[in-house]
């Protein structure tokens, strides 16, 4: 058993040894020690912070506001507890992590671990008195708009099921400050998150390794590089106006100078400069009709000190890799289909491979359901927070909770709407399996202690107005990741290499 935190709420701990050995087995037994390791978790407030989460999952309908939690049965303090375990509760964030990876994860069709990795903000556009907000990229209502509003970006890691589903396991979230590099930070963070899984045992030597999902607004070949000693291979998504590099051919005998590094050019947008592929498949899919996907081995991006690299010191790596183009008859929204190019940090690859690539691409899409549940029925960028500390408190209060959902899946009725169709267990949504997560609550551990009686301060005399006002802060517009240098009146290339 992993020992007793000793800080704060000493005596209500110790009784979680009486419940942590309920009988239990299976997926019920794993949902209750969770819940008691989350309640070890926070050092500070643990009790209202855990009633708080209860609150959360068992609440009727979508989470509109904080206050309104503590009109919830399950949760017996009253609404300034609410915000108060927000602003001075205190959670092991190392500790719950581990607790998160440690819990069963969802695994591909041939029993790899796939992580997809994404960001998204929460949007403050008027919170003039909340620091380190930044300007966030999101998608206007009209075609093809873009908007920037200010914001706290995050970055997200989760793990993939296979086949279509709306679950995936949220592993770890992290706020980027302004002037942090999104490429080294989200580097830094996959590197926590593969070595949790592995102490956890998920992964051993001589399992497959661990795939990273990533979209085009990441760098592919330099997460590759940063993650080259962890048994991790990334497939992430490249723009259509990408130009990469064929392995530089073979020295002429009795040519002087120096040798080449980089061989032919290889741009997306110009057939001519592809060649036959290596590998060709075709697979009928229902969605999408005849998938075509072709592979070129070997290919890499001509690196420059420039960007992420500017730092670089010395010779700049090659960093080879397979590019697969993905083209499919029709969308299931009707629109026009696109060719999907896709570059994988392992070269040599086989039919089979390049097939399962492009799947666990697509399933990376399911990382917007998570999204939308934890913004939209778990209130996640509902309550007005100013201080971003408690802003990463709350987020990882949601990751938790998520976590009960997702250990809960499988023990929870359908408790569905007279106009809502049966559904199986195993194809419960997550926010149906909230409905029945009150339920459930009794029969798992519940460590949070009653609350005491207290009585609410004085607050501030009427007639008397605030003589400190909160400071206000500007909004940072450029990170680090996104520093250019002065713009040249030479026109920009159409191509990117």
């Amino acid at each position: 058993m992993i020992p007793l935190a000793t800080e704060g709420n000493s005596t209500q701990r110790a009784s979680v040894n009486s419940v942590h050995d309920t009988g239990w087995t299976g997926a019920a037994g794993d949902l209750s020690t969770f819940r008691q390791e989350f309640y070890r978790c926070v050092t500070a407030r643990a009790d209202a912070v855990f009633e708080l989460v209860d609150a959360v999952l068992c609440a009727d309908g979508p989470v509109r506001s904080l206050p309104e939690l503590s009109l919830v049965g399950e949760h017996r303090r009253g609404h300034g507890s609410v915000y108060a375990a927000l602003d001075r509760g205190r959670i092991d964030i190392v500790r719950l992590r581990r607790a998160v990876t440690a819990a069963p994860l969802p695994r591909a069709a041939d029993g790899r671990l796939v992580l997809a990795v994404d960001i998204t903000s929460w949007l403050r556009p008027e919170a003039h008195t909340c620091p380190q907000r930044m300007l966030c990229h999101t998608y206007g209502r009209a075609k093809d708009s873009h908007l920037m509003i200010p914001g706290w970006p995050y970055s997200m890691v989760c793990a993939l099921e296979s086949g279509r589903s709306s679950w995936t396991a949220p592993l770890d979230a992290i706020r980027l400050a302004p002037g942090d590099d999104a490429a080294t930070v989200t580097a830094a963070q996959l590197r926590t998150v593969v070595t949790d899984l592995i102490d956890a045992g998920h992964w051993r030597p001589g399992d497959p390794d661990i795939w990273v999902v990533t979209d085009a607004g990441y760098d592919s070949p330099r997460l590759a590089f940063l993650l080259a000693d962890l048994p991790v291979a990334v497939l992430g998504r490249m723009r259509s106006d990408r130009v990469l590099r064929r392995a530089a051919p073979p020295r002429v005998p009795g040519v002087n100078g120096r040798p080449p590094r980089h061989g032919g050019e290889f741009v997306f947008g110009d057939p001519a400069t592809w060649g036959e592929p290596d590998v060709a498949t075709d697979t009928e899919t229902r969605l999408y009709g005849p998938a075509t996907a072709r592979s070129w081995n070997r290919l890499h991006p001509r690196l420059t000190h420039r960007s992420s690299w500017v730092a670089a010191t010395g010779t700049l790596p090659v960093i080879e890799g397979t590019v697969i183009r993905l083209d499919v008859a029709r969308l299931p929204s009707g629109a026009i289909p696109k060719p999907v190019w896709l570059w994988h940090s392992v070269i040599d690859l086989d039919a089979g491979m390049v097939d399962l690539l492009w799947q666990a691409f697509l399933r990376r899409f399911d990382i917007e359901h998570t999204f939308r549940m934890l913004k939209q029925t778990l209130g996640w960028a509902g309550p007005k927070l100013r201080d971003p500390a408690a802003a990463d408190r709350w987020t990882w209060l949601l990751l938790a909770a998520y976590t009960q959902l997702r250990l809960a899946r499988g023990l929870t009725s359908d408790l569905r709407h007279p106009w809502e169709k049966p559904t199986a267990p195993q194809r419960l949504t997550p926010a149906r399996v909230r409905r029945g997560f009150r339920h459930l609550r009794t029969k798992t551990a519940c460590p949070a202690g009653a609350p005491k009686p207290s009585r609410p301060g004085p607050g501030r005399p009427p007639g008397h107005r605030n003589q400190q006002p909160a400071p206000r802060y500007d909004v940072h517009i450029k990170t680090a990741s996104n520093r250019q240098a002065s713009k040249s009146a030479a026109p920009r290339p159409r191509r990117r290499a």
